[in-house]
């Protein structure tokens, strides 16, 4: 059973993203299932640190990015906000590009968790992390 409360194309989502960290960095999302979303980032000079590798900061903004994103979209009222990223770096990215899928784990009234994976081109772990947003009445 689909835990979305909006309907959302790949689209609409992506055509948010100017103007933003996320749009700076080059995140684009590419796929969701019923209880999952996914998107892309480029590992390039805007995501690299100073050894050449995908910073671990710019790792943490792809999956709070994602996580945040998929934990809206299954509110029906209110909106979720982070309260805690946990990230384990796992695997150093050069280039390519890095995939980061947020798979839900909690859904409930005040609070939510997400799993999220990051995995290089060729489907290995890069991180792994644990997003707790929580969910507060909208302005």
């Amino acid at each position: 059973m689909a835990v979305w409360k909006k309907d959302f194309t790949l689209q609409q989502l992506s055509g948010t993203v100017a103007g933003t960290m996320t749009g700076h960095i080059g995140i684009e999302f590419v796929g969701f299932g019923d209880d999952w979303l996914e998107a892309r980032m480029p590992v390039d000079q805007r995501t690299i640190q100073y050894m050449g590798i995908m910073h671990g900061g710019a790792a943490a903004a792809l999956a709070e990015t994602v996580g945040s994103y998929a934990a809206n979209l299954a509110l029906e009222t209110g909106r979720a906000v982070g309260l805690e990223l946990n990230i384990n770096h796992l695997r150093a990215v050069r280039s390519g590009y890095v995939l980061c899928r947020a798979t839900a784990r909690h859904i409930g009234r005040s609070t939510q968790v997400w799993e999220i994976e990051n995995r290089d081109e060729r489907e290995r772990t890069v991180s792994l992390a644990r997003l707790t947003m929580a969910v507060v009445a909208s302005d």
